[in-house]
């Protein structure tokens, strides 16, 4: 259990910092020199999609050896979220047995619930990607490339951590929730699924739109998705806890790693 929860507790962003160019000490005559430069020659949409599987095969080299860039502020975070987990863990076989139903009909309405959110989440970035293409309009097109980028690299995360974990089902043992089960194999439930890619997805949006109400309602459709799949009786909360804590994350560093690459060459 600890080297699961280790994997999952120190998803420390590993933002990469560009150095900043030294300012230079005639800056008319540096203007002068950038405006004389051909603008330089931008991609094509497939070049673009082409060059996602670098760009998810980076993002992941980043993030599973993220332990390794641990800095002490990094557990201003971490610290809160490693109790909360431990407590979550100590709680969750009664959470599970004694405080969500068992109803059967209430149970399938909310993994329904569940599977529409986290669609919605998938869906809206799609649609933003294909309205770029339609209006030309490069805003939209990252959004919709960057959260598909989050999405692959929350779904890659969450397959590596369940094959490490093995966590039974809440409806199986009697909800006990034992780590290293081989009865759980790949259908593990740790971390959820739906609640890391439902919040990878929305950390991306969120970023790209940072009005209120846009963060509102992405986030609120992220938390409904982690919420109905505890009442559904599909996952633990400390399934979701991880699960959404790691989306998160990852949402926030693909869009710090990848964000408006036109800076350097490149436009989506």
């Amino acid at each position: 259990m600890h080297s699961a929860l280790s994997r999952a507790l120190v998803f420390a962003l590993a933002i990469t910092t560009t150095a900043c160019p030294t300012l230079s000490q005639e800056p008319a005559r540096q203007a002068a020199t950038e405006s004389s430069l051909p603008d330089a020659p931008q991609p094509s949409q497939k070049e673009i999609i082409l060059g996602m599987p670098k760009n998810i095969f980076q993002d992941q080299v980043g993030i599973w050896t993220s332990p390794a860039r641990i800095r002490p502020k990094d557990f201003v975070w971490l610290a809160p979220l490693a109790v909360a987990t431990g407590v979550s863990i100590a709680t969750d076989h009664h959470t599970v047995s004694s405080i969500i139903s068992h109803d059967p009909g209430f149970n399938n309405a909310n993994a329904n619930a569940a599977n529409g959110l986290t669609g919605g989440l998938i869906a809206i970035p799609a649609g933003l990607y294909g309205l770029g293409l339609l209006h030309n309009n490069s805003h939209e097109r990252e959004t919709g490339i960057l959260s598909g980028e989050a999405v692959i690299d929350a779904y890659i995360v969450q397959e590596g951590l369940k094959l490490m974990s093995w966590r039974e089902r809440p409806m199986q043992d009697n909800g006990r929730g034992l780590f290293f089960q081989g009865s759980a194999g790949t259908d593990s439930s740790f971390p959820s699924n739906h609640s890391i890619i439902a919040w990878s997805s929305a950390a991306v949006i969120a970023s790209e739109y940072p009005s209120p109400w846009a963060q509102l309602g992405v986030y609120s459709m992220a938390t409904g998705v982690s919420l109905t799949r505890v009442m559904g009786q599909q996952h633990f909360p400390t399934d979701v806890l991880i699960g959404s804590a790691a989306g998160w994350l990852i949402g926030r560093y693909v869009v710090r790693r990848h964000h408006r690459q036109s800076r350097h060459g490149r436009t989506y």
